[in-house]
């Protein structure tokens, strides 16, 4: 048995961690908890640990601006709260108007934090998704970034690199240093047994841009840093699993993944849940970027489909409604990750009620969409997940306008998710379901009761018979209920 975590040697769609299965599930910070100074990670931390959330993402060197759509965070730090694996030293100013960095001095302050963060993160059980680099999206961006030559004093600012070469290796010198960030990350990090790597966030190539870098040239990059991470580990006493996904575009949005899947060295796949996302030659609208889409039936479909691959997938910081903080948005990512999660896939959203001197949130997102995560981990690790799989077509009847995932151990154990599909703004959405429910079961007495995923309460346990065309009445229930049909024990 290891303690550090990896796929699961008996079912590697699912984690092992200290011994233990485990789903990743989260409502995480905006992945800045190390970088901007005044954020309590340590409340944080505990608060995640207490909802009984398995995941928490961690950028090593991005920070972005606050926008109308993209609400202040931890990862978009006041300039003289930046805290970055560099120096501030001087002479002259950064792009930010804070003193530039100098590439050759590391910052202590910065691994203090990485460091206690990571080790606070392995005793309360909780995996880091540890984040080297990310997509810079524009110039305003890129301007707040340490690499850009006019942000240090170690590069020469002549010529000027645009954002969209960051993540290629066409400028020897920009190559070097991100390849020195990368390193510095892994020799510091490679003690802790609750890490996975990212190599890059949302990266992207541009193939409407003459002479911008399209996806062999970004996917070659990310090749070269996995290679990096695997040569940099193999002599050191952990070797930890890499996530990431291959290129893509975001303005239109085009995510394929069949290289994902099957030809990059990753060990877990990263799709974040976006319109014209693609397996198998097949597309899924999985929802506009802060648009409070549901899109559950896509979400559904999709998932099932990377089920058949042989790499977990991870629904990585599935933003469809986050910027909403309140009970319509929550709702929304709720479904969500309940339909995730009984498809087989993991689950990563960020909660932008999390912020520096709001830590553990809000009351209303402690009432809300942490309460409502804390009951969805404690149900999934209820289930023998080493045994349990997807259980497509098993339900032969369910009410209208709902979308069905199943999940469970045939013979044993039938979790049914039912969720009310239509979107917020569609007439009836959230209104009273009442119907029933038609499946049939292996002999034998079975116990069946239903869930509240906003109470986490269970109903009283019914006993019903196995059986061909087996039917049962619903209780009355709006947006979502789950139903557990479990074999009764011999006594």
């Amino acid at each position: 048995m290891s303690d550090i975590v990896q796929l699961h040697p008996d079912n590697r769609k699912i984690f092992e961690y200290k011994g233990k299965p485990r789903v990743l599930l989260c409502a995480t910070e905006h992945y800045g908890a190390v970088i901007n100074r005044p954020f309590r990670y340590e409340r944080y931390l505990a608060d995640a640990r207490d909802r009984g959330q398995t995941l928490t993402r961690l950028f090593t060197l991005f920070r972005e601006l606050q926008s109308a759509v993209n609400p202040y965070s931890t990862c978009k730090p006041e300039s003289p709260d930046f805290v970055t694996p560099f120096v501030r030293t001087g002479p002259g100013v950064a792009l930010d108007g804070q003193p530039v960095f100098d590439l050759e001095q590391w910052n202590p302050e910065y691994f203090d934090r990485l460091h206690g963060f990571l080790s606070l993160a392995e005793a309360y059980g909780i995996v880091v998704e540890v984040v080297l680099f990310s997509n810079t999206y524009n110039d305003v961006v890129w301007s707040l970034n340490p690499l850009n030559p006019n942000n240090n004093v170690t590069m020469d600012p002549e010529p000027a690199i645009l954002w969209q070469d960051y993540m290629t290796t066409r400028w020897d010198e920009l190559w070097r240093w991100q390849q020195a960030h990368a390193r510095k990350i892994l020799q510091e990090t490679n003690r802790y047994r609750n890490v996975i790597y990212e190599i890059c966030n949302e990266p992207c190539h541009f193939p409407g841009g003459e002479g911008l870098p399209q996806a062999d040239e970004v996917n070659d990059w990310q090749r070269q840093l996995i290679t990096l991470i695997r040569d940099t580990e193999k002599d050191l006493p952990n070797q930890h699993l890499v996530a990431g996904q291959e290129a893509m575009t975001i303005r239109p949005f085009d995510q394929p993944s069949e290289l994902s899947f099957h030809e990059m060295d990753f060990d877990v796949v990263n799709i974040h849940p976006l319109p014209n996302t693609s397996c198998d030659g097949n597309r899924y609208e999985l929802g506009e970027f802060m648009s409070k889409q549901l899109k559950l039936e896509a979400v559904r479909d999709f998932a099932l489909a990377a089920y058949k691959k042989s790499k977990p997938l991870n629904y990585d910081e599935d933003n469809a409604a986050t910027q909403y903080k309140e009970p319509e948005g929550w709702t929304v990512h709720r479904k969500r990750a309940w339909t995730t999660l009984f498809c087989g896939a993991h689950y990563d959203m960020i909660d932008f009620s999390i912020t520096p001197y709001t830590e553990t949130g809000t009351p209303a997102s402690q009432k809300g969409i942490r309460l409502w995560f804390e009951h969805l981990s404690t149900f999934i690790h209820s289930i023998d997940l080493v045994k349990a799989r997807p259980l497509k077509d098993w339900l032969k009847q369910c009410p209208d306008h709902v979308v069905v995932s199943v999940f469970g151990v045939e013979d044993q154990d039938y979790c049914v998710y039912l969720a009310d599909a239509r979107e917020v703004d569609e007439p009836g959405c959230g209104t009273t379901i009442e119907s029933e429910i038609r499946f049939d079961l292996p002999k034998g007495s079975f116990g069946v009761s239903c869930y509240s995923p906003v109470s986490g309460v269970y109903s009283p346990v019914l006993e019903i018979e196995g059986g061909t065309d087996r039917t049962l009445e619903l209780p009355e229930f709006n947006h979502d209920l789950v139903v557990r049909i479990r074999r009764k024990s011999d006594e």
